[in-house]
């Protein structure tokens, strides 16, 4: 391949990542949104289950009973950890890990939304 052809494979490699990132931010977004709004969910019926006199002076299961709200939050986030909401949130950072990871061998790199960052060639001495 000449370095014209090698040129226009990078350029489209690149808007092709760029664009593949690009696309993973509105679902990164409500996954986020999601998580906030169960954890702040979570951490406020925790709050009041703590806080209730009688939480002490009954069985676990018992007091988790008299705070539905608490439970149901609390069972929605072991939930969404166990479908994986931590990778969906982060999904972006995983794919230009990876692909800075490949990239290094071919002494490249790439930020976080999936532009190419060439790095000077090292000197053979």
């Amino acid at each position: 391949m000449n370095s014209l052809e090698q040129a226009e494979d990078l350029k489209a490699f690149e808007r092709r990542l760029t664009e593949y990132v690009s696309c993973l931010q509105p679902a990164t977004g409500r996954w986020r949104m999601i998580l906030i709004v169960v954890s702040v969910c979570t951490a406020t019926g925790a709050w009041n289950w703590l806080i209730d006199p009688d939480t002490q002076k009954v069985s676990f299961f018992s007091s988790l009973w008299n705070h539905p709200f608490f439970t149901i939050s609390c069972i929605t986030l072991i939930a969404l950890f166990f479908a994986g909401i931590h990778k969906r949130v982060v999904a972006p950072s995983i794919i230009a890990a990876r692909c800075r990871t490949v990239l290094a061998e071919y002494n490249m790199s790439c930020d976080d939304t999936g532009k190419l960052i060439l790095k000077p060639r090292p000197n053979n001495q």
